[in-house]
């Protein structure tokens, strides 16, 4: 690789954690229009591994809206994210994949929290107005809740 090559790789990575960043800091203050616009035209997010929903990004930037109303408190903290820039013989593509776990800590109404943990799987295509996301898949792996258990009937 030359230089620029590499010059052009760290400012894909650094512009690809900005968007993961964004994503991260948009679902933490409510910020549904700034969730929306992380994504390409046809991009989709599938909550379904952690008990949600699959769709377009904005059907479930909706359904998001409505569902952490539940948490006025959270904290999404994306860490050991592994980024795997689209090769085009030897210069990078047009396309990135992202692996990147998470801990979610989140506080409800009634001031029990909430947190859960498990991995993202981030698919990106360059456009015009920069790096968007083409999906986002969640997989939880655990949750622990500080509230206690319904009443067991008997």
């Amino acid at each position: 690789m030359t230089q620029r090559v590499d010059l052009a790789t760290v400012m894909d990575r650094l512009a690809i954690d900005e968007v993961i960043t964004g994503y991260a800091v948009a679902v933490d203050d409510s910020d549904w229009s700034g969730y929306r616009a992380l994504f390409t035209a046809d991009g989709r997010a599938d909550y379904r591994g952690a008990g949600g929903i699959e769709g377009p990004a904005a059907e479930v930037a909706g359904w998001l809206a409505e569902t952490m109303r539940l948490f006025p408190v959270r904290q999404h903290l994306i860490v050991n994210r592994q980024v795997r820039l689209h090769d085009l013989g030897g210069y990078p593509g047009d396309g990135a994949d992202v692996r990147a776990d998470y801990v979610n800590p989140m506080r409800l109404d009634s001031g029990d929290d909430f947190v859960s943990g498990g991995r993202y799987a981030f698919a990106l295509a360059r456009t015009e107005d920069g790096w968007r996301l083409r999906s986002v898949t969640v997989r939880e792996k655990w949750r622990r809740a500080d509230f206690p258990a319904a009443p067991s009937g008997g």
